[in-house]
Order: C-alpha cells, then sequence, then structure tokens
C-alpha cells in the first residue's frame, strides 16, 4: 500500500473543488487509456480540453489560489510549448487580477528568423521563473524549460502543474521508485505546486456515494498501489 503522502500546499477544498471541476468538465475522465509509459491507466486528464473561455477562465483562477496559497515566491511566469503557452497567459491575468501583477513569457518550438527572431517570446527572461504547464509525466518539457531559462540569465525556480499523479517515473523502459514531480523537486532543486494530486482522485471518488464512482475508486485505488510512489 503506498502511503498517501504529506499534504500538498494546494490540498484541501480547493484540490477537491478542482477534481469535480475537471470531472464535470470532462477533463478528467474514467476508463482504459494507455500511458505514454505504455501503462494501462483507469483515468485520463486531457488539459486541452479545457477550450472554451469559461474552462480556461476558471482554470486559470485554480492555478493562481493554488500559487497564493502555496507561498513560493517568483518573480515572472513562463508556458512551455504548447500547452503551457495558454497556461501562462491566462494565469498571469488571474495573478493580475488578485494584486499579483508579473510578467509572462513562453518559447516557440521552432526559431522565428524575422521579427524579434529566437524561440522566446513575451518578457525578457529574468529573476526566479515560475513554469506553468499541465501534467508532469517524465519531467521532459520542465528540463526543456529550465535550459531555456538558464540560457537567458534567468533562474528556474518552481513548477505549477494541474494534477500530480504521484506514479513511478520511467528510465529507459523502467520503471524507477520517484515520480516526475519528485524529480524535479529533488534532483533539480525546484518547488512544486499543483492543484491537486492522485490522492485528491481518490478521497473525491471515496465521497460520492454512488455504484460507478466505487467502481472508479477501486480501480484508480489498484493502479495506485501498483504504479504509486511514497511521497518523501
Amino acid at each position: 500500500m503506498v502511503d498517501a503522502g504529506t499534504p500538498n500546499l494546494a490540498q484541501g477544498q480547493l484540490a477537491q473543488d478542482f477534481v469535480r471541476f475537471a470531472v464535470e468538465a470532462g477533463v478528467l475522465r474514467f476508463g482504459e487509456f494507455k500511458t505514454k509509459a505504455g501503462r494501462l491507466s483507469p483515468y485520463f486528464f486531457n488539459a486541452g480540453l479545457f477550450d472554451d473561455g469559461r474552462k480556461l477562465g476558471l482554470l486559470a483562477e485554480f492555478y493562481a489560489k493554488a500559487l497564493l496559497e502555496s507561498g513560493i515566491e517568483f518573480d515572472m511566469v513562463f508556458g512551455p510549448a504548447y500547452k503551457g503557452i495558454p497556461l501562462a497567459a491566462t494565469v498571469a491575468v488571474e495573478l493580475a487580477r488578485r494584486g499579483r501583477n508579473v510578467p509572462f513569457a513562453y518559447n516557440r518550438k521552432e526559431a522565428k528568423d524575422h521579427g524579434e527572431g529566437g524561440t522566446l517570446v513575451g518578457a525578457p527572461l529574468a529573476g526566479r521563473v515560475l513554469i506553468i504547464d499541465d501534467v508532469m509525466s517524465a519531467g521532459t518539457a520542465a528540463r526543456e524549460s529550465i535550459a531555456l531559462i538558464r540560457a537567458a540569465g534567468a533562474t528556474p525556480h518552481a513548477v505549477a502543474i494541474a494534477l500530480d499523479r504521484q506514479e513511478k517515473a520511467t528510465e529507459n523502459g523502467q520503471d524507477v521508485e520517484h515520480s516526475a514531480v519528485q524529480y524535479v523537486r529533488h534532483q533539480l532543486g525546484l518547488q512544486v505546486c499543483a492543484i491537486a494530486r492522485l490522492a485528491d482522485l481518490l478521497l473525491y471518488l471515496e465521497g460520492k456515494g454512488e455504484p460507478e464512482m466505487a467502481a472508479h475508486h477501486q480501480r484508480v485505488l489498484a493502479y495506485r498501489q501498483r504504479y504509486g510512489v511514497n511521497e518523501r
């Protein structure tokens, strides 16, 4: 049995509200889905389905609340291409609405050879940079963002994600004992703020009291017991 883990900085009612929102929006779905690691997961979180103004606005509110509650200090936000681009922009808007106005930037996949040129767009990268993304499966996007930020002379300081899957990462096709989030925290030295974790999803399913949700709870729990990590 995997430990429930230490409380997340954004855990509690905010996390439960977010899980409910993601389920009702159809972003968090249940069934059988193949992950990047080749596992068959009983749930799937597709942030690309936050696909209208209302949903994206509410998502930005959750990010902003989680970040402000976390106490993590940062000087600007950065969105890795592609999903991180609208996230960085909308979260910057929401933070400003809450009295925390910070610059934002993002990168292109391919360098532009005209106009301002280069791969970076937006405010110059400077100070402590917060990377905003949806989920972290292998930490690849985080590592690429860290390299870009350091190359620009700024400091990669923290990462904000919507959902921490709390499951083992893979290296060279083999499961390892740490998750991508733990790797970023302990090996790369960045703080991580997740709006919700897999533990919060399990708590949500357990509390619904519906036969269908109870079945989902058992499948997700079995998946966590097989692939989950001990929080430390």
